[in-house]
């Protein structure tokens, strides 16, 4: 029974029977490139591990400690090639004074890459398609795996993959196209494309493009997965998504929404007066000669695709999550959850071979699909209310990879994972597609197309900063910077522990911060860095990440006393309670308490009354509320500046 579900939801405008989410991964890029353990691992020894991840003081250690100098990863490389491919002026110029192996040349970026996807992607394992292109020259393209496990059929660089969000740049360019055209201004208001939508008057179309409209992602709904393998109208989907509240004022900051895409996809079909595959056929695709490339229809499926897979409960998931400290079993490959993409639309419908994308690409680039006035728009980050840039443009990102500018997209659905990387500077483009989601993490679409970049690419890049440990930090220093700061969609936790920091972002294992100096530290194998602020009294209250490029910054929280509640107290909130689109489950083990809403893990909270209680993952609360009859009949949560009340369940 839902008790009084209707009234308590409607005298809150500012939850409308929609869950705020709790929890959100942060810091992809840093989940992405987390550095081997020691020992065996992915890049061979413990010599071939640290000199990989630029870790001078280890590599140090282990050379003085009698490490094998002849060790090779597992493509094969000398401790000495590994070093200068990587970047990694110190431990090169080291290795050299330990007389390491310098004479065996490079090997091709073509014969790496080639070595290291036949080594991570299995003949019987679902499939990888990849291409590399310099100046327009494609310099190496092949498949890997199999498209379709039940016939066996291989993959093929003619193999097409549903592509995911790389649709969005395509979206983009629909819109700059018909502005061209003089049918629409990408400040125009939303509702005059779109009359009737809530905040349509405040919303742009540059918000949509940008990801600054505050409009959340329809796609992180808790029953999305239910509904999604069957096909829906672009009307019935953005009526069920319509009154879903904000999460900030248009325009006052980032926050990834396939809502905005699959708004702007609409607004192609209806300004235009065609489909918006019909659109993009018209203006892109057939000048361009990609034949290969479409709208999803799963009515009229194109020949030849690569169908999705997914890892049943484990096998190389199973690496994934105990890297990241979750557990999991088993090892089936099945079919992954069937999209229809009607549900996509121009958030995420298209497909698209590697080569149809190296086309799109160089066409792009290259100034023959946009005006020059609409590529610069397309390629300017888009700005927050305190003007600070997001990295994001129209549909594109940008970062930096060992000092060159990456323009790009990844895309991911269940079953497919996608990403397309353009090195201006370089003109080298590199695509990766696959079609099993989760991946090995090694063929992680991302940073695999990272790794083939700077295969084809190293010559061209700038060493990489080497940091060594100042060992003049001590116990007390340290003490300085554990606690929790906000990013916003999630909590960085610092610890300490046997005289070292850790970092530990909500839902990732913890990573350890090497001192570079009083208040900076690195992380060895990632290419970031972190910086603590001081106040005037010196007291630590920021925490700056640097990262690909990218600035990421977060306030220190203030740390709330926990307090002791009679075990019997806090049985008394164990239960189910509504939070609209999901439940919230209250369970209590060993005197403590734990909170799991739907589509989340489950976390413990902590008391801070006798009735109230804080998540430290998240900026979150939730208290527990007495009806007339002195029995607990509601949570009330609060988060964000946002509150609501949540009825029990029985």
């Amino acid at each position: 029974m839902k008790s009084k579900r209707t009234s308590q939801l409607k005298s809150h405008p500012s939850f409308t029977i929609r869950l705020i989410v709790i929890l959100t991964l942060i810091f992809s890029a840093v989940l992405e490139t987390l550095p081997a353990e020691t020992g065996e691992g992915p890049s061979g020894g413990a010599l071939s591990i640290a000199v990989a991840a630029g870790d001078l003081d280890r590599v140090k250690g282990l050379v003085d400690g009698g490490a094998d100098l002849t060790d090779r990863d597992l493509n094969g490389l000398t401790v000495f090639q590994l070093s200068t491919l990587h970047g990694h002026g110190k431990v090169v110029n080291f290795l050299a004074t330990r007389r390491a192996d310098r004479t065996e040349p490079m090997p091709s970026g073509v014969l790496l890459a080639d070595r290291l996807i036949q080594r991570i992607v299995k003949p019987h394992s679902p499939g990888v398609a990849v291409l590399v292109s310099r100046d327009g020259k494609i310099l190496f393209t092949k498949g890997y795996g199999l498209a379709n496990r039940e016939t066996k059929r291989m993959t093929l660089p003619d193999t097409k993959f549903r592509i995911g969000s790389v649709t969005k740049q395509f979206t983009a360019a629909a819109i700059l196209k018909l502005q061209e055209q003089g049918k629409l201004n990408v400040n125009d208001a939303l509702s005059k494309h779109l009359p009737g939508l809530p905040r349509g008057d405040e919303v742009t179309l540059r918000h949509l493009l940008t990801h600054t409209s505050g409009a959340p992602s329809y796609t992180g709904k808790p029953d999305f997965t239910d509904k999604v393998t069957s096909p829906i109208k672009p009307e019935a989907l953005i009526d069920s998504f319509k009154n879903d509240p904000f999460k900030f004022k248009p325009g006052e900051r980032f926050s990834y929404s396939n809502t905005g895409y699959f708004l702007l996809g609409h607004i192609v079909a209806r300004v235009s007066g065609k489909s918006l595959g019909a659109f993009l056929r018209s203006e892109f695709f057939q000048p361009l000669g990609m034949n290969d490339t479409g709208v999803y229809r799963n009515e009229a499926p194109p020949n030849g695709e690569a169908l999705g897979y997914s890892y049943d409960d484990g096998g190389l998931t199973q690496k994934l999550t105990k890297a990241l400290g979750f557990s999991s079993g088993g090892d089936t490959i099945k079919r992954a959850i069937d999209w229809d993409m009607s549900w996509a639309g121009g958030a995420g419908a298209l497909y698209s071979t590697v080569g149809d994308l190296h086309r799109w690409n160089e066409a792009l680039f290259t100034g023959k699909v946009l005006s020059p006035s609409s590529l610069e728009s397309a390629l300017t980050s888009g700005k927050t209310a305190d003007d600070e840039e997001t990295g994001y443009g129209f549909g594109l990102k940008f970062a930096t990879h060992r000092g060159l500018k990456v323009i790009g997209h990844g895309g991911g659905l269940h079953g497919f994972m996608s990403r397309v990387n353009r090195y201006p500077d370089a003109n080298l483009t590199v695509v990766v597609l696959a079609n099993v989601s989760p991946p090995a993490p090694e063929a992680v679409p991302g940073p695999l197309a990272k790794t083939i970049g700077e295969f084809f690419l190293w010559r061209d890049m700038p060493p990489r900063e080497t940091f060594e440990v100042d060992a003049s930090v001590t116990e007390d220093d340290l003490n300085d910077f554990v606690g929790r700061y906000d990013f916003g969609k999630a909590v960085m936790t610092v610890m300490q522990q046997e005289n070292k920091l850790f970092a530990k972002p909500t839902g990732q294992r913890a990573a350890e911060l090497f001192p570079k100096s009083k208040d900076e530290f690195f992380l060895k194998g990632i290419e970031a860095k972190v910086t603590f602020v001081r106040d005037d009294e010196d007291r630590v209250i920021q925490m700056v990440l640097h990262q690909n490029g990218q600035v990421k910054k977060a306030s220190r929280l203030d740390e709330q006393k926990v307090v002791k509640v009679d075990p019997e107290i806090l049985k008394t909130y164990v239960g189910k309670y509504d939070y609209g689109q999901a439940v919230l489950t209250i369970t209590v083990e060993e005197n403590r308490i734990f909170a799991h809403v739907t589509g989340q893990p489950r976390h413990e909270i902590f008391p801070k009354s006798q009735n109230a209680f804080f998540w430290k993952v998240a900026q979150a609360e939730v208290s527990f509320l007495k009806g007339k009859d002195g029995k607990i009949d509601k949570a009330h949560h609060r988060q964000n500046g946002r509150e609501f009340d949540a009825p029990r369940l029985e």
